[in-house]
């Protein structure tokens, strides 16, 4: 009897730690559409009780001093390394969704949704109007 007692315990605690675990906060590296080349390392992180992400690193040492040309508002020629480009997700169930998300390199802004696909692979979709009409992309834990 107590063994069992003890073994649910055990269980109960490595699954309460394994949720903790899985969360999309911290350090993701983006893809490139392209060309499939990793592209820059995003810190997800909350504010206020939204999920924001910012540009920690851009990975082609050519582009780490490139600005956000193309950006209007106050992210106009605004330095890329640094760019906040998720601004304001809230939870909704498995996803975080009701935010945008900044394409730096178009200057343009799509209401955006994240999700995990996995412990250490991260769902990025930006879409205009419906989630229908946008494009997904997977990014994956730096660790």
């Amino acid at each position: 009897m107590k063994k069992s007692i003890v073994f649910s315990l055990v269980v109960f605690f490595v699954m309460i730690f394994n949720a903790q675990g899985q969360t999309v906060f911290g350090k993701w590296k983006t893809i490139d559409d392209e060309t499939g080349q990793a592209k820059s390392i995003v810190e997800i992180y909350e504010k206020s009780g939204k999920i924001y992400g910012k540009i920690i690193d851009v990975l082609n040492p050519e582009k780490r001093k490139s600005l956000c040309t193309k950006c209007s508002g106050e992210d106009k020629d605004a330095p890329i390394m640094g760019l906040i480009i998720i601004k304001g997700l809230v939870k909704d169930g498995d996803e975080y969704n009701g935010g945008k998300i900044l394409d730096p390199l178009k200057g343009e802004e799509y209401k955006c949704l994240i999700a995990l696909d996995g412990k250490d692979k991260l769902k990025v979709r930006g879409f205009i109007g419906v989630s229908l009409f946008g494009r997904t992309q997977y990014w994956y834990r730096v660790k």
